[in-house]
């Protein structure tokens, strides 16, 4: 959601903090401000919009202090505004604040707040928190301890930075259920909600815990728990390319990212998997697993997740039925935690989170710990919470993904569950040495192809010059077909804006095919070539009420008569072609974008990782 940044050292912090901020403007904002620390005084600037308004706001300004905190906000209390913008100061301007979360209890804190005097100037909750740690500031005489009186006060879920004009040596942060880095420089030390604002700065961090609370200085970084006890803490390394954080030449990073799958499948799959003295691949390995036999034990697999992750979940769930032949459920982590599941301690919990800060999948997670589980987390950004409190953790070697719609980040979830269902029939007898050595030889075979889907790119590019303005776009397919056609048209919707949904195939006759008229466009997705006749039947069905029909397929011979365009993908096995369907899918809802004047990397309303509830 909201972006956080920090610095202290000898460099000019205010322009260092608008490009930090930049680097952030994938989570999502409308808005964005920062508070510099100069002369004694806390100046502070923000604005409504985009950061080239608040670059234009300071441009003319010479700011020279060289502490600070910066923000860009995603509005949850309170309509974007300049009042509404972050940071918020105390009514003295002693003490500023940023936040990135929601404060559960601000309603009653306020009205106690303002009883006593305080005027506020914003509608948002996180006005709250800067009086509230001003009060104990007076009471206490030390920045620390009123920041650790405010944090037992205080309820819900946050990321806090905080600088007083008292204490121009520190700058204050900490955090509880939503993410904040440390960066660790020479002379110099950061904070940001996510690693790519540091990497042109240091590689070296660290993870902010739950509950966790740290003191940056210019030389050194104290950490705390939230009862103030001091704790030791290993630095990591961050090993990530910075061109890899950068569009390299790309016009937008969703395009560039859709590039990237061909390397992020590559280097997800080649640690994990185990070839003989001849080079076949014979068996799948996790480094970080420890769960073999709670896989051998296991009745049922529960997966949960968010948005694309969740789709990951559901072409999961036909690859464990098909391949380890295990009972598989699928639910949305916000849903899951609201209904009371039935759990069973045999149960594997997957959950799957591209930032593994996903508020509804942490909770989806604790609740099945709380219930005596073992929790798999399948997660690309080492270090986060997800991979903390999981009992597992696969990493989705993907790369810093920046675009807010996920492409790489799919596919790389999609190709650990495969894996994961190969290990799991291994394990259980349920797939023989040969089916999973001609599985993981398969695999090994889809980057080439992915790649090959991408450099036919331009006929998806030409499809799409033609079909951006049709009103409905619907998605169809059967089996693992209808699992992709849900991620298909997510992506479209989410950088579009067009409307699209997806349909199980055979559902049309039960009510979507009464919004087939002549601007409908039907995309069928048909790999399985037992259903080829299934698929076509419907494709004729909308064609013949008017619709215009794609379909992406291997075999286009059988659709000859049935489509208005075939988008042909490379041979594959209909178990893993999941990895190849949905790469069109994706390029398309890219072209309809750009063909619209839309930014696809940061599409309206939308945050790259949804930290609160």
């Amino acid at each position: 959601m909201c972006g956080i940044v920090g610095y202290i050292g000898y460099k000019q912090a205010s322009q260092l903090l608008v490009s930090a901020l930049k680097k952030l403007e994938y989570r999502g904002y409308d808005s964005a401000g920062i508070a510099i620390l100069d002369d004694g005084n806390i100046l502070v600037r923000k604005c409504k919009g985009a950061l080239k308004f608040l670059e234009e706001k300071i441009a003319n300004e010479t700011i020279k202090g060289s502490l600070g905190i910066g923000h860009t906000r995603w509005a949850t209390h309170g309509e974007p505004s300049d009042t509404n913008s972050h940071p918020h100061t105390s009514m003295d301007g002693a003490i500023s604040v940023v936040h990135n979360g929601i404060i559960e209890n601000y309603a009653d804190l306020k009205a106690k707040l303002q009883s006593e005097g305080i005027v506020f100037k914003s509608q948002t909750d996180t006005e709250v928190v800067v009086h509230l740690i001003d009060k104990f500031y007076k009471e206490e005489k030390d920045i620390f301890k009123a920041v650790l009186k405010a944090l037992h006060v205080i309820d819900g879920s946050y990321a806090l930075g905080v600088i007083c004009r008292d204490y121009p040596d520190r700058i204050i942060c900490c955090r509880k259920e939503s993410p904040l880095v440390i960066g660790i420089g020479k002379g110099e030390n950061f904070i940001a909600s996510d690693v790519p604002p540091l990497l042109e700065h240091t590689r070296d961090v660290y993870y902010l815990g739950e509950k966790e609370l740290a003191v940056l200085y210019t030389d050194h970084v104290d950490m705390f728990d939230f009862e103030g006890n001091k704790i030791i803490k290993e630095p990591s390394h961050v090993d990530w390319d910075l061109n890899a954080a950068e569009k390299n030449g790309y016009p937008h990073f969703m395009i560039k990212e859709i590039h990237e799958q061909p390397k992020g499948i590559t280097d997800t799959m080649r640690p994990r998997i185990i070839h003989d003295g001849s080079g076949k691949p014979t068996d799948v390995y996790f480094e970080e697993s420890s769960m073999d036999q709670a896989w051998k034990n296991a009745d049922r697999v529960v997966i949960t997740a968010c948005g694309t992750a969740y789709h990951a979940g559901v072409v999961a769930k036909y690859a464990f039925e098909k391949i380890a032949r295990m009972k598989v459920d699928v639910d949305v982590a916000s849903e899951f935690r609201y209904r009371n599941p039935i759990l069973d301690k045999k149960d594997v919990f997957i959950v799957v989170s591209q930032s593994g800060e996903t508020a509804d999948t942490l909770s989806a997670l604790r609740l099945a710990k709380e219930n005596g589980l073992k929790v798999v987390a399948i997660t690309n950004c080492v270090g986060s919470t997800v991979s903390r409190e999981a009992d597992d953790v696969i990493y989705t070697l993907a790369g810093p993904e920046i675009a807010v719609a996920s492409t790489k980040a799919y596919t790389t979830q999609i190709l650990c569950m495969y894996l994961l269902a190969i290990k799991a029939g291994k394990l259980r007898g349920t797939l023989s040495d040969q089916e999973a050595t001609k599985l993981l030889s398969e695999l090994e075979t889809i980057p080439a192809k992915i790649q090959e889907i991408l450099d036919g790119k331009d006929v998806i590019q030409k499809f799409a010059s033609q079909q951006f303005n049709k009103d409905k776009i619907f998605y169809i397919g059967r089996q693992f077909d209808s699992a992709t056609s849900l991620e298909a048209a997510l992506k479209l919707k989410e950088v579009s804006y067009m409307h699209s949904e997806a349909f199980a195939a055979g559902e049309l006759k039960h009510g979507p095919i009464a919004l087939i008229d002549p601007q409908t466009l039907v995309v069928a997705i048909a790999s399985e070539p037992d259903l080829y006749e299934k698929i076509g039947s419907n494709m004729v069905e909308v064609k013949s009420r008017g619709a215009t029909v794609l379909v992406i397929t291997q075999d286009e011979k059988a659709f000859e008569g049935k489509t208005d365009q075939v988008f042909k993908i490379p041979e594959c096995s209909s178990t893993l072609a999941s990895l190849l369907t949905v790469i069109p899918a994706q390029l398309f809802a890219y072209y309809c974008a750009v063909l619209k004047g839309f930014d696809p990397d940061k599409p309206r309303n939308l945050a790259k990782s949804v930290t609160v509830e």
